[in-house]
C-alpha cells in the first residue's frame, strides 16, 4: 500500500477494516513516525462507514480506544527511555525536531492537562506522550489523563461520523467538508485555551 493510500481514510477502511483502523490509531499515536497519519478523519470515516459494514462500530469504540491508549503508554515509554538525547537527534525523513518544539510550546500553555487536548491535534497528539516521559511525568498522573483524552477523542469522532451518516440524506456527497468542519471544530477548545493563556501572559 503507498503512503497516499496510507492516508486516505476511505481506502484504509475499505482495504484494512476495523482491525486495520485499529492499527493505525495505535501506530499515530505509540510511534514517533505515526504523526501523519490522519487520525481524526480517519475515526470519522470509520463511524460514517459503520453503517455500511464496511467496520464494526461496537468493537471500534472499545478496540480505538484501547489501541490510543496503549500507543500515549508506548510512546511515554520511548520518551522516558530516550530522554533529552530525542532532542539532539538529527532530522530524517520520519523525524523533524520542529514537531518536538510545537509539543513542547502546548506542554509550556497547558501543563498536564496536554495529553488530554493534544488528542484533537495532529502531530501534537504523536509527540505529547514522549514529551511525557521525557519530563518525567508521574506515570499515575499521565496515565489518568491518557485514559481521559482516548475516550474523550476515539469516542466522540467515531460517534459523529456515525451520526452524520445516520440523519443525513446523501451523506457521501458532504463527508469531505463536514470533515474538515469536524477538524476546526475538535481544535477549538485547545485553542482557546491557548489564547487565553497568551492573553493572561500579556
Amino acid at each position: 500500500m503507498s503512503i497516499s493510500a496510507l492516508i486516505n481514510p476511505e481506502i484504509i477502511i475499505s482495504t484494512l477494516g476495523t482491525i486495520g483502523v485499529i492499527t493505525i490509531i495505535f501506530l499515530e499515536t505509540g510511534a514517533f513516525f505515526g504523526f501523519f497519519f490522519p487520525g481524526d478523519t480517519l475515526l470519522f470515516t470509520a463511524g460514517f462507514l459503520s453503517i455500511h459494514g464496511y467496520v464494526s462500530l461496537p468493537v471500534l469504540l472499545i478496540g480505538a480506544c484501547i489501541a490510543a491508549i496503549v500507543g500515549d503508554t508506548v510512546g511515554y515509554a520511548f520518551g522516558k527511555k530516550i530522554g533529552p538525547a530525542l532532542f539532539t537527534k538529527e532530522n530524517s525523513i520520519f523525524f523533524d525536531k520542529k514537531h518536538i518544539t510545537r509539543a513542547q510550546a502546548f506542554y509550556e500553555v497547558y501543563g498536564k492537562k496536554t495529553i488530554i487536548f493534544a488528542r484533537f491535534l495532529p502531530v501534537i497528539r504523536t509527540f505529547a506522550p514522549i514529551l511525557a516521559g521525557v519530563g518525567n511525568m508521574e506515570y499515575r498522573t499521565f496515565f489518568i489523563f491518557n485514559v481521559i483524552g482516548a475516550c474523550l477523542w476515539t469516542w466522540s469522532m467515531l460517534l459523529l461520523g456515525f451520526a452524520f451518516g445516520s440523519v443525513i440524506p446523501n451523506p457521501d456527497r458532504y463527508i469531505i467538508p463536514v470533515i474538515v468542519v469536524i477538524i476546526i471544530i475538535s481544535a477549538l477548545p485547545a485553542l482557546r485555551e491557548i489564547f487565553k493563556k497568551r492573553k493572561d501572559i500579556h
